[in-house]
């Protein structure tokens, strides 16, 4: 079943790349509401933000919605992640500044947030997206592809990314990881938000990264790790590539099975590949989920044990 929040949960923190201060609220909400942000400093136009894809406007290094009326709220991926790892499907996201609070650059706190206030089932069925047949988006390097399962692959959605940067503190990292029972958890939802230092100058001429900390990102120099206490896992920056991925395919409006491939892949491709699947009607199908295949999905099964060693 659908599911959503017994009582609200409430944040406050600075934009990643705006610095601006923000407070941000997790309200329950009915069934077939999906997650909605809503911009309490607005007035006079249409403030509510649908957290979809064909809403998301490409924009450097984070994820940004727009509706009709212009009103926009960016860096919503660790958000959604923890929403979709936590398996919230419906929830109003009342936020009073045009970007989501960083936190420490992961999805922690949001996942320890988000089980501490609860869920609660609704009266209404559980849909999901089944992949039927392989859509890809590629630009330059980057590739971001959406597939089936195959028979020996779990009913399920399993994420297998890659990167390849110059920095020894990075290199080439690969990890695969089948998202059911608390994965996301367990994996992903510590791993933070990083940067090379040689990109942090231009990214603020840009109007980027304002608000970024040794605090709230990790922030490497060829092979060094310049952030406080270092790592928290030896893989963290593919980790946290992955844990984006999952934010970002939470757009798509309901779970979905099947095998997401990232080489190279950010925020705009996975936009991409979005925009591509719901491009080709015959290679999706919507199903209706039943307990087992719930089983599969990333929240299910979770509890707070999952988050015990999590920073």
């Amino acid at each position: 079943m659908q599911t959503t929040l017994i009582t609200q949960v409430g944040f406050t923190g600075i934009g990643l790349h705006s610095g601006r201060p923000v407070r941000l609220c997790l309200r329950p909400a009915p069934a077939g509401h999906g997650i909605v942000f809503r911009r309490m400093d607005v007035v006079g136009i249409d403030a509510r933000v649908p957290a979809r894809w064909d809403l998301v406007e490409i924009s450097p290094l984070n994820t940004r919605i727009v509706n009709e009326a212009g009103v926009s709220v960016s860096t919503i991926e660790h958000l959604m992640a923890a929403l979709a790892g936590c398996g919230v499907h419906n929830v109003l996201v009342e936020i009073d500044g045009p970007e989501v609070p960083i936190l420490d650059g992961s999805a922690a706190g949001f996942a320890r947030a988000i089980l501490g206030a609860g869920l609660t089932r609704l009266d209404a069925p559980l849909h999901a997206i089944e992949i039927l047949a392989p859509v890809e988006a590629v630009h330059g390097a980057a590739e971001a592809r959406l597939r089936p399962q195959t028979q020996d692959e779990p009913r399920g959605l399993r994420i297998d990314f890659e990167i390849d940067f110059p920095d020894a503190a990075i290199g080439r990292q690969n990890r695969v990881l089948d998202m059911a029972n608390g994965a996301f958890l367990r994996e992903l939802c510590d791993s933070r938000t990083f940067c090379r230092l040689s990109d942090v100058e231009a990214m603020q001429a840009q109007g980027l990264a304002l608000g970024g900390t040794f605090d709230n990102a990790v922030v490497v120099d060829g092979a060094e790790v310049l952030s406080p206490g270092g790592l928290r896992h030896a893989d963290e920056a593919v980790r946290h590539k992955m844990l984006d991925a999952l934010g970002d395919l939470t757009t798509a409006g309901l779970p979905i099975l099947g095998v997401y491939e990232g080489r190279r892949a950010g925020h705009a491709m996975t936009n991409r590949l979005l925009r591509a699947l719901f491009a080709q009607p015959d290679a999706w199908r919507l199903v209706t989920c039943d307990a087992a295949l719930a089983d599969q999905l990333p929240g299910s099964r979770i509890k707070s044990a999952d988050l015990a060693a999590v920073a």
